[in-house]
């Protein structure tokens, strides 16, 4: 995976709901292709768009439907932008609102960009995937021209009619199929994916803009923007939480889940200011230490949550981290786990005595 593979969690908002309409299990469609369990809940959360654009194809091929991610994009609507939408939907134009999702997209994701050309009266709003080789783009190309619909419906209301959309591939399955979706018959095998409309819609005014709420949602798009750089090794700290309590975690391993050689993951986390080893420890250390305070688990149990062979590995690392051994610096903080398992006595209702 490169730093072009990551995408926010809301890139799949809906997908239990759009899943049960086919009566499909979405855990075991996320379980299926390792991805994070939970990212409905955490949509701001980092996953692989490589790992969801595969899942996406695979979901159409098991519904036999090749229009699934093109009435999944329509239906998840402007909600896959996360947060980012109350920025989208209170710019002072529509023009304006177009102008930051394309200065802000690689927020929510870099697998992509987001254009816009005019060409005399037209404006051409384009999505283009940014993936490997290998990564199906039809999957992402079809959500995104679904969204794309919701999105300007949104932002223009009765005035969304618009001249055309556009998909560089060729259709997979009858044009009248998609036109029953997106409202109009595309144009396949063109030069763009994207939708087409006059360009003096730019012009309009959003009528419920809050300018407050605004420059609020400006300021910390911002302050994302400034530590968006740093999200690389987030994630892998992510990615190493969840696998450590399988076993022993390796950076061959981890850049395999990733879709990278081990040597570009050591490249990228340099270029951060890192390495695979420190982010191991340091999530490792932070497990620890929140386990060693919070839970009366064994230390053998504990060593083997963090990923260790045995318990004389974790201790070893463990003095090598804190210059004590984990019992000592349990002692050390006022920690004794077995009196937090002893409840307390609490007294009974009259009712039952």
């Amino acid at each position: 995976m490169h730093k072009t593979d990551l995408t926010r969690a809301s890139s799949l908002a809906r997908f239990d709901e759009f899943c049960a309409k086919y009566d499909l299990d979405y855990q075991a469609m996320l379980r299926q292709f390792k991805l994070p369990l939970d990212l409905l809940e955490q949509p701001d959360s980092l996953i692989s768009y490589s790992r969801m654009t595969r899942m996406l194809e695979h979901c159409a091929k098991v519904t036999d439907n090749p229009l699934f991610n093109v009435e999944y994009g329509v239906f998840q609507g402007a909600s896959v932008f996360g947060r980012m939408l109350y920025l989208l939907k209170n710019a002072q134009t529509v023009g304006d609102s177009l102008t930051e999702l394309m200065h802000y997209y690689h927020l929510h994701s870099n697998a992509g960009q987001v254009t816009s050309t005019i060409e005399g009266k037209m404006v051409i709003v384009s999505y283009e995937p940014v993936l490997q080789e290998g990564i199906p783009i039809r999957p992402a190309v079809d959500v995104a021209l679904g969204v794309g619909k919701s999105l300007f419906k949104m932002l223009l209301g009765s005035h969304w009619q618009p001249a055309g959309v556009h998909f560089r591939s060729g259709p997979s399955c009858p044009p009248q199929n998609y036109k029953r979706i997106l409202g109009i018959t595309p144009q396949f095998n063109s030069t763009t994916n994207g939708w087409v409309f006059e360009s003096r819609l730019l012009d309009l005014p959003l009528s419920d803009s809050d300018p407050a709420l605004h420059s609020l949602m400006q300021e910390h798009l911002e302050k994302m923007d400034a530590l968006s750089s740093r999200e690389l090794p987030a994630y892998l700290q992510q990615l190493i939480k969840s696998l450590l309590p399988n076993g022993r975690v390796t950076i061959d391993l981890i850049a395999n889940y990733m879709m990278l050689s081990p040597r570009s993951l050591q490249r990228y986390l340099s270029e951060e200011g890192t390495s695979f080893q420190k982010v191991l420890d340091e999530t490792r250390q932070s497990m620890a230490q929140r386990y060693l305070r919070e839970s009366a688990i064994s230390l053998t149990q504990l060593a083997g949550i963090l990923g260790y062979s045995d318990l004389p590995a974790f201790s070893r690392a463990f003095q090598r981290w804190y210059q004590l051994s984990p019992r000592e610096w349990r002692k050390e903080h006022g920690i004794e786990p077995s009196s937090r398992l002893r409840p307390q006595r609490q007294n009974r209702p009259d009712w039952l005595r």
